[in-house]
């Protein structure tokens, strides 16, 4: 007879880590064999090690491993975790190392950010944030409130054009981290450059650390975080602290506690869909000014979590099933990832826009009417059903952009789902009951190419019996399907004119300014 038993001879501490480049850790134990022969009982002692994975246990046909393990006290390894090698990157990037194609995007997407900012402005759930701002912050500073031009502090800048700039659903996304970059990257290093007087090139490098990051750390996160969380919210945090620390020009060291003190930050849950509420607007409102506080932090010697995205209790273990630390580096200073950022076309929520596309291209080539169609299925991925299936019957114009139904009405009806469409249209009787013949299905298609690619497939039957199918492998806005500098110069006059917050010729005058920014010594206001 023989009983094995396994006594753990060292005290298990409560962290675990990713181990860079590993696939797991060893963990020093004692087994102790006691075998009986007999009377005579013998007891045999053995050093030896229990393999573990995902921080947690040894790997099994029921669990995909996510996290390793590594000594905590182990500094000397400390320098090559993924979340340092990330912050140095932020800290160390200088303008003259971004190629030059990159930094023509990252023009492009400051001016299609600014738009989207100007469109917020007559947004209740904006202004409540501004008041709000208004009466928190001092009357007065060096940096610019773009919906009303006043002037305050960084933090308090950041916050409102953080939130005006994610309402009109017209800025940017990078499709494999699901991310929105512009609104929480932009608001905070626009008034950390106007604060300290930065010039163009220092707010455009700034923009791009603040890009890498974020959909690095989007990427990083995964499908199952997307599932519940809103990666803008989340992801973003940080990317407001590596746009800001770049800027405030931050020590490698320094920038890993700012992203410490970021990511303890980081919030945005996805329930606010069910009941039309006003929280997307404040989970970038938060992301930015947390982002900035944290780096201001930093800077002043505050320390954050040296892990925060890879721990044990960071990050990924509270918030992914299927997070990816390869992600964090994949390729830093050789990938751009700011240059496979999309623009946004339709002025709904990314998850609409590829069917959106489909059913225009079916439109158009058979020449239908909306009264000819008795039923749509759009061919979607697990990510749209998440976010779009609790939609059925919106209730206000926000929450309409996030309803399959309603923004395919809008193609239909009106050849484009725009502000105005939204605006006026939304809850109209035609729209309405257009809405009720539009379902999602899953594709497995689809949903294996994304969120690398967002394909967008449909079904269509009309009236007289005919089933139609519309394909299209890349959204308009995406990089192969990219919006050219005249587009953009005018999607943002169309955006700045509904929120009545700017003339056409100071939209003109801004995106020659902007088109000239890196020559400029001195970022100053936007508008005098």
């Amino acid at each position: 007879m023989c009983a094995l038993l396994i006594m753990i001879s060292h005290y298990w501490q409560s962290e675990y880590y990713f181990m860079a480049g590993k696939k797991g850790a060893w963990l020093p134990c004692t087994l102790v064999i006691w075998l009986q022969h007999g009377g005579i009982k013998f007891f045999y002692f053995f050093m030896a090690g229990i393999a573990l994975y995902d921080g947690r246990r040894a790997p099994s046909s029921r669990s995909t491993p996510t996290t390793n393990i590594k000594n905590p006290g182990d500094h000397m390894a400390d320098h090559q975790h993924p979340s340092q090698l990330l912050a140095s990157f932020a800290a160390n990037l200088r303008y003259e190392q971004i190629p030059d194609a990159v930094r023509m995007r990252t023009e492009d997407l400051f001016l299609d950010w600014i738009g989207s900012a100007l469109a917020g402005r007559t947004s209740r759930a904006v202004q409540t944030i501004d008041r709000y701002a208004e009466t928190m912050g001092p009357g007065g500073g060096p940096c610019e409130v773009l919906i009303s031009r006043r002037t305050t502090t960084p933090l308090f800048a950041a916050m409102v054009n953080a939130a005006a700039s994610h309402v009109a659903e017209q800025d940017d996304v990078h499709n494999g981290s699901v991310f929105h970059p512009g609104a929480v990257v932009f608001p905070a290093a626009l008034a950390v450059a106007q604060s300290i007087g930065a010039s163009g090139r220092d707010l455009l490098a700034a923009a791009v650390a603040g890009y890498e990051v974020g959909i690095r750390v989007g990427e990083f996160l995964g499908r199952s975080h997307y599932r519940i969380f809103h990666t803008t919210g989340t992801a973003g945090t940080l990317a407001a602290a590596a746009a800001a620390g770049h800027l405030l020009k931050l020590t490698p060291d320094q920038m890993l506690h700012a992203f410490g003190s970021a990511g303890t930050q980081a919030a945005g849950l996805w329930e606010f869909l069910r009941d039309a509420a006003d929280s997307k607007q404040l989970h970038t409102a938060a992301a930015a000014a947390n982002g900035l506080t944290s780096a201001y932090l930093a800077q002043d010697g505050f320390t954050g979590a040296r892990r925060i995205l890879e721990g044990a209790q960071g990050m990924a273990a509270g918030m992914s099933s299927d997070a990816d630390p390869a992600k964090l580096t994949d390729r830093l200073g050789e990938r751009w990832a700011l240059a496979e950022t999309s623009f946004k076309f339709h002025a709904s929520c990314r998850h609409t826009h590829p069917a959106a596309d489909a059913l225009q291209q079916v439109m158009r080539t058979h020449g239908l009417q909306p009264e000819q169609i008795t039923r749509v299925v759009a061919h979607v991925h697990q990510g749209a059903i998440d976010v779009l299936g609790a939609v059925v019957d919106p209730q206000t114009v926000h929450q309409a952009k996030f309803s399959m139904g309603t923004v395919l009405g809008l193609i239909a009806h009106y050849d484009v789902a725009g502000l105005s469409q939204f605006e006026d249209n939304f809850n109209a009787a035609p729209i309405a009951a257009f809405r009720g013949k539009v379902g999602m299905e899953f594709d497995d298609e689809v949903d294996t190419a994304y969120p690398a690619r967002w394909i967008g497939k449909v079904t269509v039957e009309t009236t007289d019996g005919r089933r139609l199918t519309g394909r299209v492998d890349e959204p308009k806005g995406d990089p192969g399907n990219t919006l050219s500098r005249a587009e953009l110069e005018q999607k943002a006059l169309r955006l700045a004119l509904f929120g009545e917050a700017a003339s056409e010729a100071e939209m003109h005058a801004l995106a020659a300014r902007i088109w000239n920014l890196a020559d400029a010594p001195r970022v100053g206001n936007l508008f005098a």
